[in-house]
């Protein structure tokens, strides 16, 4: 109001001298038109201002975690970062439900159907472990492992359970979904999912239908809640919610011109891209196998084939002058400057040969030629294609021993112990 007085107090100043060059009448005309204009456009622009006084958001925030009570979810604390990603609900129980049970396994798709009208991917922990044998996950991670080994990797439905800081949690979840409902930034700089419990049963009055339709609206107001939380609330608070599709605003007030700010938005982003890369597979995949450098021979035999032996007899497979390339490297353990590739040309020509006894045409010369060129890219390539076929087969923190890497402008060499390194045929 008196910010309304103080503008009117104004502009009558302003247009005072109109009074007596137009009189009375027409005065008292623009006035009361101007006056009539400016307390519209305040009334507008009050309107479009968000609310982000206290007294307004506490009501709004009372009424709908009212609705989330009276549908009986609630929020699980961890005490670690089970990783799911914002799209994975994951089934669990505490007590067996048959009818549950033997629709998730025998007809997942009635409920994967249901989940994904609300952009969601049903989870079913037996089934995903099963998925993850069969695509062999577990020997890429740990390639040492059998058959057998693998064979004896199970999971239940209540294995989340373990991660649940409050035992009252526990107690209190039969069967139902959890999700992650937003990502919690604490103080000690680091990021806690806050992860949402919705009750299933097929034993209750209420038909599973009826159930699932209740979740979707349910997850339909909580999304809503927390985009009423990322708009009016400070993001760079020393505790903070940030909703995964949370993008700073230009007026936001982390867009400040100073480098400690821009470093926090930077911070922010990354961190949620690192939760939505990352899902239940891996993380399943890091509880229930703890990889270690166990490290396998290597077989070079007299057909040149590639195998190592203690990761299940793998082969690695490689086109013939990727090979020969990986060869050449191998036979020199102290490593190879690319800027001296052209001393190795002819060494390179023998060894290829060898794979490929019939003679070289002349594109093959010319290709060796070109890959001992380190003026060209050829010989980059063919260290990424012996990289691929090694990462293709198993993880990075143990390939990374078997293919050619160096730092820029130093000796690239395979850092593979040679006493691990068998030749079935002379050198």
């Amino acid at each position: 109001m008196k910010k309304l007085l103080f503008i009117l107090g104004v502009i009558f100043c302003f247009i005072k001298p109109l009074y007596s060059l137009l009189g009375k009448n027409e005065y008292l005309d623009i006035a009361i038109t101007v006056s009539i204009f400016v307390i519209v456009v305040m009334i507008i622009n009050e309107m479009m201002k968000p609310r982000v006084v206290e007294e307004d958001v506490q009501p709004f925030m009372q009424e709908n975690e009212q609705s989330l009570w009276d549908d009986n979810s609630f929020l699980v604390e961890l005490n670690q970062n089970v990783e799911l990603s914002p799209d994975e609900m994951v089934y669990v129980a505490n007590e067996e439900d048959k009818i549950l049970t033997n629709l998730l396994e025998n007809h997942p798709e009635a409920l994967e159907a249901w989940a994904q009208t609300i952009g969601f991917q049903i989870i079913y922990l037996p089934m995903l472990i099963k998925r993850l044998k069969e695509k062999r996950a577990f020997q890429y991670h740990a390639p040492y492992l059998n058959d057998a080994e693998v064979g004896k990797i199970d999971i239940c439905n209540d294995f989340l359970l373990q991660y649940f800081s409050n035992p009252e949690d526990k107690n209190r979840v039969k069967q139902g979904f959890i999700r992650v409902d937003n990502v919690h930034r604490t103080g000690n700089d680091s990021d806690k999912p806050v992860v949402r419990f919705y009750p299933l049963s097929a034993k209750g009055s209420e038909s599973l239908p009826d159930q699932l339709d209740k979740i979707s609206k349910q997850i339909v107001n909580e999304r809503s809640l927390q985009d009423f939380h990322i708009e009016n609330t400070s993001v760079n608070s020393e505790r903070t919610q940030i909703g995964f599709d949370y993008e700073p605003k230009e007026n936001s007030v982390l867009q400040q011109n100073n480098d400690d700010t821009n470093d926090l938005i930077e911070e922010v982003r990354e961190r949620i891209a690192l939760l939505r890369r990352r899902g239940i597979s891996q993380f399943i995949l890091e509880q229930l196998i703890h990889p270690d450098d166990r490290l396998s021979r290597l077989v070079i035999t007299k057909d040149y084939r590639l195998l190592l032996p203690d990761y299940n007899d793998m082969e690695i497979k490689m086109e013939p002058l990727v090979k020969a390339v990986y060869l050449l490297f191998l036979k020199h353990p102290e490593g190879i400057l690319f800027k001296c590739l052209p001393d190795y040309r002819e060494e390179l020509a023998q060894i290829y040969v060898k794979l490929k006894p019939f003679g070289m045409s002349d594109r093959v010369i010319q290709s060796i030629e070109d890959v001992t060129n380190p003026l060209l890219n050829s010989i980059n390539e063919k260290c990424a294609r012996i990289r691929g076929a090694f990462v293709g087969q198993f993880d990075d923190h143990m390939a990374r021993h078997y293919y050619i890497d160096g730092l820029r402008g130093e000796a690239k060499k395979i850092d593979l112990p040679r006493n691990l390194v068998v030749w079935e045929d002379t050198k």
